[in-house]
């Protein structure tokens, strides 16, 4: 398998729960939305035909509020929920075609999971609950003993490893079960809600933690939450989810600076967009001189029309910044005697809010490569419109107004959506 191949492909997924699975699925296929397939069959649409693929080495959040289907989709993915229909592969692999052994084999492997709840067994020690997937595999007592210290050791916990689990925090806790999934080496991770029973201040620890040991063991990630603060600071890709389906799915960048419709809107319209947007997504080209035609004529007069020309080296570095106004005021007037070598610049990931101090020069803003080549320019007022155009999402008829609380209501999220 490729770097470039999919690690998790799923194709119109659906899930059905009640007693006639069948007549339900008739119905949503022709059409019929999952309040009325209830209402005709009393069974329970809870994935609705949703497709999506998660790349090797990637953190893939599914955020919604309750009922919306997320936590019975994770379940699909290594089969505690039997789908009702679709494809899930996994390496190319359709998980639905498995036997009994063979789903037993890639549960203890290849997927592990972590719950909202530590599902901890109070009557071991802490090592002896990571040790639990090695001892179903049959690995022997010394070596599942090392690989249960090891991953205590991954999540700051080998000190703690031979009391009970009761001795431990909330937060402690829900590191053992992180510890546990993670000793048996598993090439994917399915984290339902895992970090929403916990603090503000441990669970933001927990997001930094599962970021840095993802980065260090490239593990493939499917993430559940309903907060979208913890979606946008882990995911590399986001899935916005309600009545069973998929309403949008993208970067953070992409979720909160061109949300999909109202009901994305509304969810987002809150965010602090100066920490989630890049400077990718507003500049523009840049307006630029060759060093070696400073004085010419032609240049003079595009630097009148533009204001302010990027001057570059031969290799396309951006080495200088000139203003019109900076040769009018030089006496004799020179373009070559007005050029600033200090001028501001950025990189095209960098964050908007990374700007504003920079921003204040009232300046262009040279955005360039790891190399120092000029890739375009980035403008103050730019910048301060892409931040206020939060404020331009209009709630909807029965939603709550543009001031209210950060989380918005399920009822004004219906609202926006239906």
């Amino acid at each position: 398998m490729s770097a470039a191949t999919p690690k998790i492909v799923i194709r119109n997924l659906v899930k059905i729960f009640g007693d006639a699975p069948e007549q339900a699925l008739a119905r949503l296929e022709s059409g019929r939305d999952k309040d009325e397939i209830f209402e005709e069959t009393g069974n329970v649409v809870a994935v609705a035909n949703v497709s999506f693929e998660v790349g090797q080495g990637e953190i893939f959040v599914v955020m919604g509020l309750s009922g919306s289907g997320k936590s019975t989709l994770v379940r699909c993915i290594n089969r505690l929920f039997e789908p009702s229909a679709g494809e899930l592969l996994v390496d190319d692999q359709n998980v639905l075609d498995l036997d009994p052994e063979q789903l037993r084999r890639i549960r203890l492997g290849k997927i592990a999971m972590v719950f909202q709840h530590f599902a901890l067994f109070p009557h071991k020690s802490v090592a002896e609950n990571v040790e639990f997937g090695l001892k179903v595999q049959g690995v022997a007592a010394e070596a599942r003993r090392a690989r249960a210290l090891e991953a205590l050791g991954m999540v700051g916990l080998r000190a703690w490893a031979d009391v009970a689990p009761a001795q431990l925090s909330g937060g402690m806790q829900q590191r053992v079960g992180l510890a546990r999934a993670l000793a048996v080496d598993p090439e994917i991770l399915l984290m339902d809600e895992p970090f929403s029973a916990l603090d503000p201040l441990i669970r933001r620890d927990m997001q930094q933690e599962l970021i840095q040991l993802q980065q260090r063991l490239k593990m493939t990630v499917v993430f559940i939450t309903h907060d979208l603060h913890e979606a946008l600071t882990i995911g590399d890709h986001i899935a916005i989810m309600k009545d069973g389906r998929f309403v949008q799915v993208g970067t953070p960048e992409d979720i909160v600076a061109a949300p999909a419709d109202p009901y994305v809107a509304l969810f987002t319209r809150d965010v602090d967009r100066g920490r989630v947007v890049t400077v990718r997504r507003i500049m523009r080209p840049a307006e630029t001189i060759d060093e070696t035609a400073l004085g010419d004529p032609e240049a003079e007069a595009r630097l009148r029309t533009a204001g302010a020309l990027f001057v570059t080296d031969r290799d396309g570095r951006a080495v200088g910044l000139i203003l019109a106004r900076d040769v009018a005021a030089a006496a004799p007037p020179a373009a070559d005697a007005a050029i600033r070598r200090e001028f501001p610049r950025t990189g095209p990931a960098a964050k908007l809010a990374e700007l504003f101090e920079t921003c204040a020069l009232g300046l262009p803003i040279a955005v360039v490569d790891a190399e120092g080549r000029l890739a375009g320019a980035v403008y103050p007022a730019d910048v301060f419109h892409e931040l206020a155009r939060a404020s331009e999402v209009e709630a909807p008829a029965g939603g709550p107004r543009t001031d209210a609380a950060p989380t918005p209501r399920p009822d004004a999220l219906e609202a926006a959506h239906g």
